[in-house]
């Protein structure tokens, strides 16, 4: 049974992260990152800004032609950022 869970369990390490500015959500391509569209962004309480999420240490076109963007973050990083006023 431990096998099963270790198959399934993520890898959250391998994952990236950059925050950006909620008025160049619609410059992002979401076939490349892992939300699905604008409307499963999360964002800051002040609602000005989101951030996206992607496998591997490529980062995706559309990410790194946005002109707000800060990071890449890891995933140790994010949760970080996640849990300032901020964000939560």
């Amino acid at each position: 049974m431990l096998n099963d869970i270790t198959k399934t369990s993520v890898d959250f390490t391998k994952r990236n992260f950059m925050i950006l500015d909620v008025s160049e959500i619609s410059s992002l391509d979401f076939n490349d990152i892992m939300e699905t569209s604008p409307e499963s962004l999360r964002k800051s309480i002040n609602e000005t800004k989101t951030f996206v999420k992607w496998e591997g240490e490529k980062i995706p076109n559309s990410v790194n032609n946005l002109t707000t963007k800060v990071g890449p973050y890891s995933y140790d990083d994010m949760i970080k950022i996640l849990s300032t006023r901020e964000w939560s």
